[in-house]
């Protein structure tokens, strides 16, 4: 049986942490890149490569492939990490049918018209509303930097 040991909302993707921390903390066996943007981009799909730990196989698909390969169960017997940019792929997952329990929000950089819950982690009006989306389908978000990092709940951060 294929299992998810982590959905994570990282906007580096794969890096120190991701590819040091939590690979190794959740034992991955692969790591899934979900981004419509990165599939399109051999410069950014190389250096994903290259950050890839050694004991994980990857992945970079679109939303649509990624929704049908894990509903289909094609990931067999693997461990899969999954880390996306943003709320809104993986809104883009559940809508494709792909229904998680948890997702963890570990970095999101500050933009333009963003304000910062906790520390490297800032939202626009339209990642809120992509979190109460996925909160108000029964799925459990936490904001967790780092494996030994208290998981605190993500929408009490939202609501204030």
């Amino acid at each position: 049986m294929m299992e998810i040991v982590n959905i994570r909302i990282d906007d580096r993707l794969i890096h120190g942490q991701v590819a040091a921390v939590w690979s190794l903390s959740t034992k991955a066996t692969r790591i899934m890149v979900v981004d419509d943007q990165v599939v399109k981009d051999p410069v950014n799909k190389e250096a994903l490569k290259m950050a890839c730990p050694s004991q994980c196989k990857l992945s970079i698909l679109t939303v649509e492939k990624a929704a049908a390969n894990l509903c289909s169960g094609k990931y067999e017997g693997e461990r899969v990490f999954l880390v996306a940019k943003g709320p809104r792929t993986i809104r883009d997952l559940y809508d494709h049918g792909f229904h998680m329990e948890k997702v963890n929000v570990g970095n999101m950089g500050g933009k333009q018209n963003t304000r910062m819950l906790k520390k490297a982690v800032s939202v626009s009006e339209e990642d809120v509303e992509n979190f109460l989306y996925l909160a108000d389908k029964g799925v459990a978000i936490t904001a967790q930097m780092v494996p030994g990092d208290e998981a605190v709940d993500f929408v009490k951060l939202i609501r204030g």
